[in-house]
């Protein structure tokens, strides 16, 4: 086919040895197959922000470290320079949270390469060397869909030790290969400590993934390994290896409806108690007034 505008410097570094097709295009990227080294790879080529239709950015990149101060305030203040430098992390995260993962021993994509917006990764193939389907595109017997399952689980546990949270796990991000699930998609990763809505982004992850899951096993639909690997994570006992239940005993204590009043009415009090003392800190007193006065009708 012809080669892609956006592929031909890594044609012309030989990075690429020739572009075969493409395999996907979506919110994010547009992917094509081709030779490399002698291998079939995808390249993954993500689209500019205006080109992008996935609108929850913000969300994702929430606490997310960035060494350099001067660009960390560029992206704070919105300056020209800094979003495109914001532009430019958020197509770095998904090249480093695989990296990060691959160490963790989660399976994902090996990378090869990542070069002006395009990631140049392995090939996942199905048990006859063809593309791997989605998880979305297959039927499974009740005994694939447990097993399959259960090494999803252990990836997430695994992605959760490494500090990280897939973000937008689905039955559409996670390719069947012959030697079982491979995670995708990655470049809302989620940075577990340092962002307020990760607890639930996790479990929606693992939630979706039960339910899809509990299509072919429906005894999986009655698991609850979102909360039970989050409560271990909190606790500071989750690890790669911890043995799962994949139950959750959730707190049914009934609140203490007046205690909790008693609260916020002491909270309250001390906010007008300190609205209070700022506003006779801000009043001008006799002289200052005077002055004031004196300046308002030229006098001095």
């Amino acid at each position: 086919m012809k080669i892609p505008k956006r592929l031909q410097p890594l044609v012309d570094d030989g990075l690429i040895d020739a572009v075969e097709s493409q395999l996907m295009s979506g919110k994010e990227a547009q992917v094509y197959v081709v030779r490399s080294h002698g291998e079939r790879r995808c390249a993954k080529v993500f689209k500019e922000a205006k080109q992008r239709s996935f609108k929850q950015a913000v969300q994702y990149q929430e606490g997310r470290k960035e060494r350099n101060s001067r660009r960390s305030r560029a992206m704070a203040k919105k300056t020209r320079y800094g979003q495109k430098e914001q532009e430019q992390a958020w197509l770095n995260a998904e090249v480093d949270a695989l990296y990060r993962l691959a160490a963790a021993d989660v399976r994902v994509p090996k990378t090869y390469g990542f070069v002006d917006g395009v990631l140049l990764m392995e090939m996942i193939t199905d048990a006859e060397g063809l593309t791997a389907p989605r998880l979305d595109d297959v039927t499974l017997t009740a005994d694939e869909a447990r097993a399959h399952y259960a090494k999803v689980i252990g990836d997430v546990v695994r992605m959760l030790c490494a500090g990280l949270i897939h973000g937008d796990l689905s039955e559409f991000n996670v390719l069947l290969s012959a030697d079982g699930p491979v995670i995708i998609d990655l470049p809302q990763a989620v940075d577990a400590a340092g962002n307020n809505s990760a607890e639930m982004m996790f479990e929606r992850d693992v939630d979706n993934m039960r339910r899809y899951f509990g299509r072919f096993a429906p005894e999986l639909l009655a698991t609850d390994y979102g909360k039970e690997i989050w409560a271990l994570y909190e606790a500071g006992d989750l690890h790669p290896d911890s043995q799962l239940t994949g139950c959750f005993e959730h707190d049914t204590s009934t609140v203490d409806v007046d205690e909790l009043m008693t609260v916020i009415d002491d909270v309250r009090e001390e906010e007008a108690e300190r609205r209070a003392a700022l506003s006779r800190d801000e009043e001008p007193g006799v002289e200052e007034a005077a002055e004031a006065w004196r300046e308002s009708h030229g006098e001095r």
